[in-house]
């Protein structure tokens, strides 16, 4: 039986998560080495009225946030679809050789093809991600049994510390690994409104798939054999769900690079929250990481400003704690 979690109703419970990722945006616009007012803030959405700080959230700060927003919606969903798809507590796009796939493709155009637009990048990421899940699911299937949560993830391990290996060897041998490092670090400096034209529209694909699937998804996270004897067309599913994993993972690599955790971390807490319904977890999942993103962005540039603190270092602090607690539980705990 699905959990619903329905000790509340599920519109007030979507109606905080909204609130919650407006009040992670707005702290984000806020703080940051330069500090701004809510009233700037508003002129910079609102008017016409040019100042050097209003240019500033304009061109440099709304982009980052708006970016973090779609990265971390994108890496909860993608998440969310593989705990659900492989039945597996532990997946995630970063623990299992989608972003180590994307990166080592994102290395190797940038080095046979110096002058590659954002387009070409963003594509040779979704197909470095699908040649790292691959090899994970590969590498599972060679013995009986391989798709245990913990095969799998020593799996995911091993081949992302080979494709990680294959970056930077491409890295040494062009001599971009600057490039390549700065690329892959993980973090939102830099975003710009042309990346997000780019990048925004595969997100938004993907989650649409995603959210008219979730249902059959739902019921595959239960047992195949259901989805199977209520006429579902699994194997047509699973591939659809695998291409939006793709879609959202090598997006989210393409914009910021690396970055692992959030999309096993934040799908058990929604879990929680809303129940094990797919039709609930999916949209909750995207509210609550672009969220977490936010926070993780605006702490990165508040620590030690006007320095910036990589991101990523911020949410695997949080992350392996979690990622141990719940190997412990064996994802019991949240659902």
């Amino acid at each position: 039986m699905i959990n619903q979690n329905s000790s509340l109703p599920m519109l007030i419970k979507f109606i905080a998560g909204v609130l919650v990722l407006a009040v992670s945006f707005m702290t984000a616009m806020v703080f940051g080495a330069a500090d701004t007012t809510i009233k700037e803030i508003w002129l910079a959405l609102t008017s016409t009225v040019k100042t050097d700080t209003i240019t500033m959230i304009r061109e440099i700060r709304l982009p980052r946030e708006v970016g973090a927003i779609f990265v971390g919606a994108a890496l909860s969903a993608a998440g969310a679809i593989m705990q659900g798809l492989t039945r597996n507590p532990l997946a995630d796009p970063g623990l299992l050789g989608l972003t180590a796939g994307a990166n080592a493709a994102l290395a190797l155009i940038m080095a046979l093809s110096p002058g590659a637009g954002y387009l070409a990048i963003t594509i040779a990421c979704f197909i470095g991600a699908s040649v790292g899940v691959i090899l994970v699911f590969g590498i599972g299937a060679l013995k009986k049994g391989g798709f245990s949560p913990l095969r799998i993830v020593l799996a995911g391990a091993a081949v992302s510390a080979f494709l990680f290996a294959v970056a930077e060897g491409i890295g040494l041998y062009f001599k971009i690994s600057k490039d390549v490092s700065m690329w892959t670090a993980g973090g939102l400096m830099g975003t710009s409104w042309t990346q997000l034209k780019i990048i925004v529209p595969f997100i938004l694909i993907g989650m649409l798939v995603a959210f008219y699937l979730s249902r059959q998804l739902t019921i595959l996270s239960l047992s195949e054999e259901v989805a199977v004897g209520l006429g579902q067309k699994t194997n047509l599913i699973k591939l659809v769900l695998f291409i939006v994993i793709v879609l959202l993972a090598g997006s989210a690599v393409a914009l910021v690079g690396n970055m692992a955790f959030i999309g096993l971390m934040v799908p058990h807490i929604v879990r929680m929250i809303v129940g094990t319904d797919y039709r609930f977890v999916l949209p909750m999942s995207a509210l609550f990481g672009a969220s977490f993103m936010l926070i993780a962005d605006t702490l990165g540039r508040t620590i030690n400003a006007p320095y910036e603190t990589p991101i990523y270092a911020i949410i695997s602090m949080l992350g392996l704690p979690f990622f141990l607690f719940i190997v412990r539980k064996g994802g019991k705990s949240f659902t």
